[in-house]
């Protein structure tokens, strides 16, 4: 019995963590500050979308956001893992940084796709209106 309300902890703090505006930003924060020095185009494509997804989720879209946030979340993965990291690289601080963000991605795509997947649109729209 405690097992599975354990299990519907976690699946509830997953879909919490989707339905916040917060995970999108520090992402952002995170392209930003890896991709900024040098410029690399491709990646710095990733903020302006994951700001206006924390924009979405205040403007009360929340299943909308965490949609969007998942999607683009899972993209910038699968973009940051195609370049391999020697182990001495893993080390710095730009090493960590990357690690992080791919970590928040990870977690952005399991709570984001929990928050799309059982999201209701009618209740968000009901309380805009």
């Amino acid at each position: 019995m405690a097992e599975s309300a354990t299990k519907t902890s976690v699946l509830r703090k997953l879909r919490d963590w989707g339905e916040n505006p917060i995970p999108p930003t520090l992402l952002a924060t995170l392209v930003t500050a890896q991709h900024m020095r040098p410029f690399q185009p491709l990646p710095m494509l990733f903020p302006p979308v994951l700001l206006f997804s924390s924009y979405l989720n205040l403007s009360s879209y929340k299943t909308d956001s965490a949609g969007i946030t998942a999607a683009w979340s899972g993209l910038y993965a699968i973009l940051a893992m195609r370049r391999k990291q020697g182990l001495r690289n893993k080390v710095t601080v730009r090493g960590v940084v990357r690690g992080s963000s791919l970590g928040l991605c990870a977690v952005n795509v399991a709570g984001c796709g929990l928050a799309y997947v059982f999201g209701k649109r009618e209740k968000e729209a009901a309380e805009r209106a």
